[in-house]
Formats: structure tokens, C-alpha cells, sequence
């Protein structure tokens, strides 16, 4: 749910979870009736994604589900997980997209075609716990009742390889479920804690994997790169645990890219199915490591970590546990982790310390102590925002105005969209609460964009006691009306919500 910065619309990420965190399905994938032509035909693929292939603003979404009122309202699919989601057949056998309730991908808008709403994205990151190799794959995710575009690549896994699994969802909640009544236990799948789904993002085996690269790393056989210094700024690049670039959700979703035909048809995105699904557009998912690695990161002059990517012939590539990977490594203090008022991991829009552990544990963070509360408590969160963020944006304001906006309809380039999504942060995050003030004004174009900001880097002091903290004790107030990111369901970075 991160306020979605990174490439696409932002999705904002809306409270109330869907009805069940995980389902087993005992249906066949592909069982039921596959979409009609006007939800997978080419009226989607018209809106070609934004600026390095992010999805576009919500004004310029694709519309093929527009002729359906219902299924235009609609922001929660389910997602179909394959048999053995972490051996070499199971990561190349296709998810599926459908609605949730019983409703059909035509019913639900659920389509991939429908991506820059509705769209799922699935990404692997797998270790050979013997050599310490990392590699990316993957996986494709497909319209239930269509077939891919290009059979997905069937990747060579290292003998014992552990896998990471992370989904990301260009809607409001997603909802994994298995393609028989093993699969998510194969997976050791999850997507939130008793009945409180996350929302746009779920993972398969991210506490293993994780636990797996830290024995890695003692034992020698890893060697994380370090983050570096910024060659335009100076200063340390940054990482998704740094402050400078957090956002109301931080760490969430994907930066896996499709391809998708006139037919509403998916293929993974490499050299081979470039030349041979002509005429055929770049998707992705919109997150806050897709803002890093491909905003971030370029313009000032760093690298993010990469690895050989099975499902493009082993072009290097990045992924989000690669990130944290870095992140873990080399972050600079203060340092981010995933807070309790961070609103995927509320439960019934309370704090809640059994969901923020168990989504930091799938990305590789440490659980809630007094010492990492130092930074990331719900207080010291909103103040480090403030604090370290604010003062970043006005330094490097020049910089930043010269890079290209990850969503032309939050901010009209890369510092109006980053202070835009400071602004929405702050409140989302119930930072007010805190006796503090929001530090950004920005000034909005006729569509919503902002077209300028102006940031007051003066240092401000949480209040961690009395009422003035108010989700310090375990609540905060609802989201604003409209969403999540406070855009209407549409994250700041991603399409969905970064």
C-alpha cells in the first residue's frame, strides 16, 4: 500500500480488508468461463503505460470495464496460486486473475487488461544456499479463463534453492488463493493475519528466504553490495528503509514488468516474446521500489542491487527483496521499518503488533523492540518523515525537478510528486495526531496534480504521551475519504499504490 510512488497511480490502499486472508480453492485453475471480449479486448491496451512504464493517472485508466458500473466500482480480485508455487514447474505456471465472491474476471473488472486498476504482479527472488547466488524470476499472471500470451519460461533452480514469492496489486485488496487446497501451505503463503488481509500485496515464504540470506551472509558465501554515495548529492544513496524516499506505506509491491497484447493476453517481458507478440505494451506495478530503482536511482547517480533474471535469459534485473536485501545491509539511521500505523498492517483500523511483525518478517525486518521503536515507533515514524524527508526534497528541489514524474497525476515531476506524496503521507499516517504539522503546501493543477510545493524544513518534535498522540496508543483515525493515498483508489507511486 505504500502510497504507491513509484510508478504508478498511486493506488491508495482503502481500509477495510477483504473477507478471509487466504482461501484454498479444490478448483481446477482455468475452470471457470473466461472473460468476455470487451473486458480483454484491446479497448485496455489503448492507454499506453506513463513515463518508464508505469500505469497511467486515474483520469487516463484503461476503460474496457467501463460499460459495467459494477465492475468499475470494484477494487478487491482474487488471485490464483499454482500447485508447488515455489519449485521450478510452480513458478512457471501461470496465476490467475479473477473476481472475488464468486464474481468472473467480465463481472469484477478483474483483468489483466484492466492492469492499471486492477492489475496483480508476481516476483521471485531465489538464493542457492551454497554458493550464495541470488536470481529473479517471474511469474506470470494471466485473466483466469485465458491462455498466456507466450508459455512462460520454465526457470533451472540450484539444488535446495530457497524462494521468495511477493505479489503486488495495482487495486485495493488482493486476496491469494490456492489453486488446490495445498498450494498455499506449499507456499507457505500469506497475505495478512486472521481475516485482516494486507491489501495489495502478499507473500509466499518471505520469513524463510530472508532467514535463509541472513545464514548466508554470516557463513560468507553472500556479499550484499553496499548502497554507495550519490554522485549528483554526495550524500549515501538511498534505500527503501531510508526516510528521505518512505512513504505512508513503505516496502510493498513489486517491480516486475509484463507484456500485454490487443487480446488482454500476458507474457513475460523479455527479448524473445518482444519480437513476437507485436503490437504489444509494457505493464508493471506501481511501488515504492519501482520509485527507487527506476527514478531514484538514475537520477542520482546509484545502482540498486540486480540479479540474474531466469525469466529474461539471465539479464540482471532488480526485485523488492533484493532491496531490502541492500537495505538490510546498508541502510543509513535512521531507519525505516514498517510501523503499526502504517494501514496495511491495522486490524479494524487499530494498531496491531501480530500483523506489522508478521509483514516486516516477509521483507526482511526485524519485529517491534524498544530499539528499533527509537525510529519507527507510529510517533518517531511521522517525526523522521518530517525531519529527514522534508529537508531532502528542498535540498535537491533542482535535482529532483529535472527527473520525470513516476505519476503525471500526483505531481508533474519527479519533486512535486514526491513532495505531493509527502503531503499525503502525513496525513495518512495520522501524523497530526502527533502534534505535529503537515510540512508541505502543495499547488494542485485543474486535474488534482500538483504543479508546485513549498516545504518548511523546520524541525518538529512528536508529542509520545497525553492526547495530542492519539495512535500511539494503538489507534488512529480513518483513512481520508477517497482513498487510501488520499486519491481515489490509486496509489502515489504505483498504479496502485506504492
Amino acid at each position: 500500500m505504500a502510497l504507491g510512488l513509484i510508478l504508478g497511480a498511486v493506488l491508495a490502499f482503502t481500509g477495510g480488508p477483504s473477507n478471509t486472508t487466504i482461501r484454498q480453492s479444490a478448483v481446477a485453475a482455468g475452470a471457470t468461463a473466461s472473460p468476455s471480449a470487451s473486458v480483454s479486448g484491446a479497448a485496455s491496451a489503448s492507454a499506453a503505460p506513463s513515463a518508464v512504464g508505469t500505469s497511467p493517472s486515474a483520469s487516463a485508466s484503461p476503460s474496457a470495464a467501463a460499460s459495467a458500473p459494477a465492475a468499475a466500482a470494484n477494487v478487491s480480485c482474487d488471485i490464483v496460486v499454482p500447485a508447488s508455487p515455489l519449485s521450478a514447474t510452480g513458478l512457471a505456471t501461470p496465476y490467475q486473475l479473477t473476481g472475488t465472491g464468486g464474481m468472473t474476471p467480465a463481472q469484477s473488472g478483474c483483468t489483466m487488461a484492466n492492469f492499471a486498476a486492477l492489475g496483480a504482479f508476481v516476483q521471485a527472488t531465489i538464493l542457492d544456499p551454497a554458493t550464495g547466488k541470488l536470481s529473479t524470476y517471474e511469474p506470470l499472471v494471466i485473466t483466469q479463463g485465458t491462455q498466456p500470451a507466450v508459455k512462460p519460461v520454465v526457470p533451472t533452480l540450484p539444488a535446495g534453492a530457497v524462494v521468495t514469492v511477493d505479489f503486488g496489486f495495482n487495486g485495493t485488496n488482493l486476496t491469494v488463493v490456492g489453486a488446490n487446497r495445498g498450494a498455499l501451505t506449499q507456499g507457505r503463503c500469506v497475505n495478512g493475519l486472521n481475516g485482516s488481509i494486507f491489501g495489495q500485496v502478499a507473500f509466499c515464504n518471505g520469513t524463510g528466504f530472508f532467514q535463509a540470506v541472513n545464514r548466508a551472509e554470516a557463513a560468507g558465501t553472500l556479499t550484499v553490495p553496499a548502497a554507495g554515495t550519490s554522485a549528483a548529492t554526495g550524500s549515501p544513496c538511498l534505500t527503501t528503509r531510508s526516510f528521505e524516499m518512505i512513504d505512508q506505506d513503505q516496502s510493498d509491491n513489486v517491480t516486475s514488468t509484463y507484456l500485454l497484447n490487443g487480446n488482454g493476453q500476458t507474457a513475460q517481458d523479455n527479448a524473445a516474446n518482444e519480437a513476437a507478440v507485436a503490437g504489444s505494451q509494457k505493464i508493471n506495478n506501481g511501488s515504492d521500489n519501482l520509485l527507487l530503482d527506476a527514478f531514484l536511482d538514475p537520477i542520482m547517480g546509484c545502482t540498486p542491487m540486480e540479479a540474474p533474471d531466469l525469466s529474461n535469459a539471465g539479464t540482471m534485473g532488480t526485485s523488492q527483496a533484493l532491496d531490502e536485501i541492500m537495505a538490510a545491509k546498508d541502510a543509513t539511521a535512521p531507519i525505516a521499518l514498517v510501523p503499526e500505523n502504517d494501514e496495511m498492517v491495522l486490524v479494524n483500523d487499530a494498531a496491531s503488533t501480530a500483523k506489522t511483525n508478521l509483514y516486516r518478517s516477509n521483507v526482511g525486518q526485524a519485529p517491534i523492540s524498544a530499539a528499533n521503536n527509537a525510529a519507527s515507533s507510529p510517533a518517531n515514524y511521522c517525526q523522521n518523515t518530517v525531519n529527514v524527508q522534508t529537508p531532502f526534497l528542498a535540498k535537491n528541489q533542482t535535482l529532483l525537478t529535472g527527473g520525470p514524474t513516476p505519476v503525471p497525476g500526483t505531481g508533474d515531476n519527479l519533486f512535486t510528486f514526491m513532495a505531493n506524496r509527502l503531503n499525503m503521507s502525513f496525513t495518512n499516517l495520522g501524523c497530526q495526531n502527533f502534534g505535529l504539522t503537515n510540512p508541505v503546501t502543495v499547488t494542485l493543477d485543474g486535474n488534482g496534480a500538483a504543479i508546485a510545493a513549498t516545504l518548511n524544513t523546520t524541525q518538529q518534535k512528536a508529542a509520545t504521551t497525553g492526547a495530542a498522540a492519539g495512535g500511539g496508543n494503538g489507534t488512529r483515525p480513518a483513512p481520508p475519504v477517497g482513498g487510501r493515498k488520499g486519491r481515489p483508489h490509486h496509489r502515489l507511486m504505483n498504479p496502485s499504490g506504492a
